[in-house]
């Protein structure tokens, strides 16, 4: 990868800016920064402003492992979109988003009834609807944390989709659907011709690597996690200057 703010990323994002792209970013470690506890996170005023902006241009979509309504709370303005549940919770498809929330009712038992030992190891359960996340920040000794949830999750592996994230582990049914997907949905939906998407972690990979030869991808975050993605952000900071790049250019 190279980091976007090059003369190679320049001309990738002037080509995209020229096919007039669908927008999509991921918010935690995206937008917004890693914090200890996920309620309090937000996205700056200066970075929310931007984003204002562009939406009077482009099609934007916030495509997040949050709930939907947990998300758009902490945005600061209004997108035209919002994936929840990495991928699964998209409020055109509610019947797709029940059978995703559905297909996690046995895990939900087990959690139940390991649900003083979870708490006891500092695993806190957040229990999305169509996704749950293990978050071991908190835990004393993340390693047994972390064996606890995997001896948890080995039953069930086959209807389950788990995932790795910073410091948590999510699950979505087997058949969810992904960012990818998603991101797929909203070009169809929005009349996009082109993507652009950013994102962090290991639920932003399938957007990565599933996208055309015209779309920009940016991946935030230190260069030398292995990623599909085009370009580098080395963190949320930066995400300001991308905004008022991406605006110059739409003139």
């Amino acid at each position: 990868m190279q980091h976007l703010f090059t003369p190679e990323g320049d001309a990738a994002l002037a080509a995209a800016m020229q096919l007039r792209p669908l927008m999509a970013f991921d918010f935690d470690g995206t937008l917004a920064h890693i914090v200890a506890h996920p309620d309090d996170a937000r996205i700056s005023q200066g970075v929310a402003m931007r984003l204002k902006r562009l939406a009077t241009r482009l099609p934007v979509a916030i495509v997040t492992g949050r709930a939907a309504d947990d998300v758009r709370e902490r945005l600061g303005f209004k997108p035209h979109y919002v994936v929840g549940n990495h991928g699964s919770e998209d409020a055109a498809d509610p019947h797709a988003a029940s059978e995703c929330r559905a297909a996690l009712d046995p895990l939900r038992a087990s959690l139940a009834a390991h649900g003083d030992a979870f708490a006891a190891a500092g695993v806190l359960v957040e229990d999305k609807g169509q996704s749950i996340a293990l978050h071991y920040r908190l835990s004393r000794d993340r390693d047994v944390a972390r064996a606890m949830i995997e001896e948890l999750l080995a039953p069930q592996q086959s209807s389950l989709h788990v995932f790795a994230g910073k410091m948590v582990v999510n699950v979505t049914g087997a058949d969810a659907p992904d960012k990818a997907d998603a991101v797929r949905a909203l070009m169809l939906r929005s009349g996009a011709r082109a993507a652009f998407f950013a994102g962090d972690d290991v639920n932003d990979e399938p957007v990565f690597e599933a996208a055309a030869p015209d779309w920009l991808t940016v991946r935030v975050g230190a260069p030398e996690v292995a990623s599909h993605a085009r370009f580098y952000l080395h963190g949320p900071q930066e995400m300001a200057l991308l905004l008022d790049r991406a605006l110059g250019l739409l003139g």
